[in-house]
């Protein structure tokens, strides 16, 4: 079979990829070996967070009597609260399965792989080999649950992010090795629904390790509060297995203590790597480097013809990333103009309770780079909006260079956080500065004009505090 661009992989870089080159006039294949929409609409972003939305409103009922509601009983029942994710992830699924009909994308599904003479070689369930030729080929292949060395996942009692969707029963006791977003997500999850957690993060920092070190602290305060035990700076050691569960023994990297935990299960969440193997990458020589695709801006690889994105590449594993790198893709193949993608713009976001998001240089970050710094702060406590939703826990950051007011960066955490962080996205693609925010007009009473009055405090300007 014949075709202007094929894309091998489903998720949110390849289906969109394919989507913008039928946009383009292109006649396109897409290979996906699972569910169309990947490890995203599959067993990532989208039911996580249907997972999460139960746990918020158990939380919300356990709360019922602080906004004046008595609620007589209520049950968790966890085979539902699975069986909805699942059915959420099934839905979006087959939306993506609408839009390959819509735009006339061909779909097979099976392993592909790169052949010597660059066509792309597709191996079907039932076993059988199709052959399909294309000018252009986008790797999009995603990543996977990322194996320590010294704790290997065994789908019981060691179990993954995917098998940590779909337990069979609540753990009463689990372990959490990675306390990034996935590890934030699921602890808040598990904890919910009474499971005792307990957080072990290798880094300093602890939780969220990789945002403004204010957030780690602010969550950490209020993980604490919830019982959630957190152990930052801590080694794992070894894992062994016990009756009915795991025996794990880590130490604190500093003094040297010892932790010793007896728990039903561990979650290991300690990051992602990439899904390069059996790709037939060293038929063609593309290059790698510590097993992700060597691109260049416009995401070609060594090998003419040969295109990588999202979770391969190096750069942030997130599927707003790869959808954006796909888009840029193709255009670039299909000759349209443009700049490149703005790596220091690119917002995270963490959908435990309360969210976290941010986007920009961290406050060490800004200051190691030489930037004289305005930066302000204004804690939810103080909102308006806040206080009417019960939500007062966490606090707006920014960041601002003093002078001028360039905005270098904003970290938030919240209720609903990961959808204001769009505006300080906006503002920085537009270069607007800390004063054209404060001077922007916000609607009271919201969560969002919290933005505002942090730009204010860091210019000495702030109303409400």
């Amino acid at each position: 079979m014949q075709f202007d661009i094929v894309v091998i992989g489903a998720g949110p870089g390849g289906y969109v990829a394919a989507i913008r080159a039928a946009q383009l006039g292109k006649k396109v294949a897409i290979v996906e070996r699972e569910a169309l929409g990947g490890i995203c609409l599959n067993w990532g972003c989208i039911p996580t967070k249907a997972l999460l939305k139960s746990a918020q409103v158990l939380e919300t009922l356990s709360h019922a009597q602080d906004y004046g509601i008595r609620v007589k009983s209520y049950d968790a029942d966890f085979g539902a609260i699975i069986s909805r994710s699942r059915s959420v992830a099934d839905g979006m699924s087959k939306g993506i399965q609408f839009l390959m009909k819509k735009n006339k994308i061909q779909v097979y599904s099976g392993s592909a792989s790169l052949a010597a003479d660059k066509s792309v070689v597709v191996v079907g369930p039932d076993g059988k080999s199709e052959q399909l030729l294309a000018k252009h080929v986008i790797l999009a292949t995603g990543g996977r649950a990322k194996q320590l060395d010294n704790l290997p996942i065994d789908g019981k009692y060691v179990i993954d992010y995917r098998k940590a969707m779909v337990l069979d029963k609540v753990p009463k006791k689990m372990a959490i090795v990675g306390a990034g977003a996935i590890g934030v997500e699921f602890a808040y999850f598990y904890n919910s629904l009474g499971t005792e957690v307990h957080l072990i993060e290798f880094l300093e920092q602890g939780l969220v390790p990789r945002e403004d070190p204010d957030i780690s602290r602010e969550l950490t305060k209020i993980f604490r509060k919830k019982g959630i035990q957190v152990y930052a700076n801590t080694a794992l050691e070894k894992v062994d297995r016990i009756k009915g569960g795991m025996s794990i023994t880590a130490k604190n990297r500093t003094d040297g203590k010892t932790v010793q935990l007896d728990c039903d299960v561990v979650l290991s969440a300690a990051g992602v790597q990439p899904n390069t193997e059996n790709l037939g990458l060293e038929s063609l020589k593309v290059k790698t480097d510590r097993s992700y695709v060597v691109v260049d801006r416009d995401y070609r690889t060594n090998v003419e013809g040969v295109y990588a994105i999202g979770d391969i590449v190096p750069g942030p594993a997130l599927a707003h990333v790869a959808s954006a790198e796909a888009i840029h893709c193709v255009e670039r193949i299909c000759g349209l103009p443009g700049g490149v993608i703005d790596y220091k713009n690119i917002p995270a976001c963490t959908y435990c309770t309360p969210e976290i998001a941010s986007v920009g240089l961290t406050e060490p970050a800004a200051k190691e780079a030489g930037y004289d710094l305005a930066v302000g702060k204004f804690p939810f406590s103080a909102s308006g909006k806040a206080s009417a939703a019960g939500a007062k826990d966490g606090f707006v950051k920014v960041i601002f260079e003093k002078k001028y007011g360039e905005f270098l960066g904003a970290h938030l955490i919240g209720m609903n956080v990961t959808e204001m962080i769009a505006e300080v996205v906006v503002a920085r693609k537009l270069e607007t500065t800390g004063h054209e925010i404060i001077k922007s007009i916000h609607p009271h009473p919201t969560m969002s004009e919290a933005i505002m009055e942090a730009a204010a405090a860091a210019f000495g300007e702030v109303i409400h505090l």
